[in-house]
């Protein structure tokens, strides 16, 4: 095959090509210069940012002939050699396709004999986290006490399933993700030195569909020059990356604003008729709107924008769209794209979507005119004159009231007790079943687990101890902590919800803390044992089968329950 791909053709041979990269690259420029070499390095980062381009630039400057040099000089016989692969002492593993130990231990069993063409052996392991826990011990040995001839470079994709064992014994340098702006500086250069006529806008849409990684941009590049004919054009980018125009975008935002369904159902049609995915359009019109926010947030942070270009037919839409506005939009088509993740017909759902944007009112604040304002305050002085009434005729009748008993005066003083609600209670003991209890005790768990900290800190030392299909009764240890959580509207709602989630079933929920429980839970059976005509009641009825059973041996009398 006389023809290379433009990421094989123009892959970087000096840290000086390695766009993006400065932070890595300039400390390991000064590692070098200054003859400070770990015996292991670990290449972290997303794909196609320059790892292992990055690696074999390093492998060659340690063994260049002229070192210590910053940059690999590229002409001896150790950097060409390097370059060629003819050189077995620089090794690339591929931990991938080779993650057994059996594999490992065949390459580390290599380590101890010294280099034959170079100063030092450099093994370069590809895709580091593939490989097994019993390859990693081996390796683990090797860096523990590796050869002063021997230096290892590991690249991985995904660090955090690499032991921290191996990490603690390597120097790290994370990759970041390469800016458009550079993507697009390397591909212009590109294409000058291989004469290829190229649209600024069709680099700077295939710069940003590459998602931060250069070699996706110039595999995307590669394939836009095949497509186009003399000159590779925005169209041709956007056919090759799948991606909507801006244009197209600029008038479905427009048919938007302009609550025009017939217009965007219109331009939705003839978007699929040419073969765009819709989970990719609806991507690209998310995109569109985080764009317009930002742009009108920070208008002079170009560079943050992923999906559009500063046309004038976007400036004016952004002036013109509310922020609030897009706020409902974006909302509306995050929900949209998440609902065509689960479904087999995505199309009904991105036209649905479309009526709804295009038939979406904006929420204003609430303004009342001063019109509005005089019925308001008649009433609020309606109500004041009648609390005032009854404060006096309050006031009259507590004057020939008798004194109240001591006893209940210091019942009345101690406010601050929490009364639970004992009425409610004993009505849902009433229609408590072991069942429903079950089902509560059963997703309890799951539920504190979807509390925030705050909201499941309040059920600690919590239980439910009785459930009916309407209402569970929950015990606190602490009578304080009972009255926090039953005073607290938000701890109610969210546990009911995540119960209604759970269960499908909607709890009413009733605290009590355990002192007054026993007392109350006492009383309960003690009034429910026997109907007013001495027949056994419902409640005991429905006692347990053991229960039953040990009562007629025993006698009731001998037999004590006990929670």
């Amino acid at each position: 095959m006389a023809y290379q791909a433009l990421y094989r053709v123009w892959r970087p041979q000096t840290f000086f090509d390695v766009v993006g990269q400065e932070h890595v690259t300039k400390t390991l420029q000064n590692a070098l210069l200054q003859q400070k070499i770990s015996h292991a390095y670990l290449f972290s980062g997303p794909r196609g940012t320059g790892k292992t381009s990055a690696a074999k630039i390093l492998a060659k400057a340690i063994n260049c002939e002229q070192a210590p040099v910053s940059e690999p000089c590229n002409q001896c016989p150790s950097c060409l050699g390097i370059t060629n692969g003819t050189i077995p002492d620089v090794l690339e593993f591929d931990a991938a396709s080779n993650s057994r130990v059996e594999e490992m231990r065949d390459v580390l069993d290599k380590v101890r004999f010294a280099p034959t063409a170079v100063k030092y052996k450099v093994y370069i392991i590809d895709e580091v986290h593939m490989l097994s826990i019993s390859a990693f011990n081996a390796l683990l040995k090797t860096l523990e006490e590796p050869p002063k001839h021997v230096i290892f470079i590991l690249a991985t994709t995904e660090p955090h399933k690499i032991p921290l064992t191996i990490i603690s014994r390597c120097q790290r340098f994370d990759f970041r993700r390469i800016t458009a702006d550079s993507i697009v500086g390397r591909m212009k250069l590109i294409a000058d030195e291989s004469g290829i006529d190229c649209d600024e806008r069709a680099l700077q849409m295939i710069a940003r569909a590459a998602e931060g990684g250069m070699r996706d941009a110039l595999s995307l590049l590669d394939q836009a020059i095949s497509y186009s004919q003399e000159r590779v054009t925005l169209e041709d980018a956007l056919t090759v990356t799948g991606a909507v125009s801006q244009g197209f975008l600029n008038k479905m935002a427009r048919a938007i604003k302009e609550k025009d369904v017939v217009s965007g159902l219109e331009s939705l049609d003839e978007l699929l008729f040419h073969g765009k995915d819709p989970a990719r359009f609806i991507e690209d019109l998310i995109l569109f709107y985080r764009d317009m926010l930002l742009y009108k947030a920070a208008p002079k942070l170009e560079e943050s924008l992923e999906r559009v270009m500063l046309d004038d037919d976007f400036r004016q839409m952004a002036e013109e769209v509310p922020i609030e506005e897009i706020y409902q939009l974006i909302d509306l088509l995050n929900k949209t794209q998440q609902d065509m993740r689960w479904t087999n017909h995505p199309r009904i759902f991105l036209e649905v979507a479309i009526v709804k944007l295009c038939q979406l009112e904006a929420r204003q604040p609430v303004q009342l005119q001063s019109g509005a304002m005089e019925p308001l305050l008649a009433k609020i002085e309606q109500l004041e004159h009648e609390l005032q009434q009854l404060k006096t005729s309050g006031v009259s009748q507590a004057a020939h009231e008798p004194a109240p008993q001591p006893q209940k005066s210091a019942h009345r003083s101690s406010r601050n007790t929490f009364q639970p609600q004992v009425g409610k209670i004993n009505e849902v003991l009433k229609q408590a079943t072991k069942s429903d209890l079950s089902v509560v005790k059963a997703n309890w768990g799951e539920m504190r687990g979807g509390l925030l900290k705050s909201h499941a800190a309040l059920l600690n030392e919590a239980e439910p101890v009785a459930a009916s299909a309407a209402a569970i009764i929950i015990k606190f240890k602490h009578e304080m902590i009972c009255q926090m959580a039953m005073n607290r509207n938000d701890f109610l709602e969210a546990v009911t919800a995540s119960l209604l989630k759970l269960t499908s079933k909607h709890f009413l929920l009733l605290g009590v803390p355990e002192e007054q429980w026993l007392s109350i839970r006492e009383e309960f059976l003690h009034n429910n044992q026997q109907s007013e005509d001495g027949t056994p009641s419902e409640s005991a009825r429905e006692e347990e089968p053991h229960i039953a059973e040990a009562k007629k041996l025993f006698g009731a009398e001998f037999v004590e329950i006990i929670d």
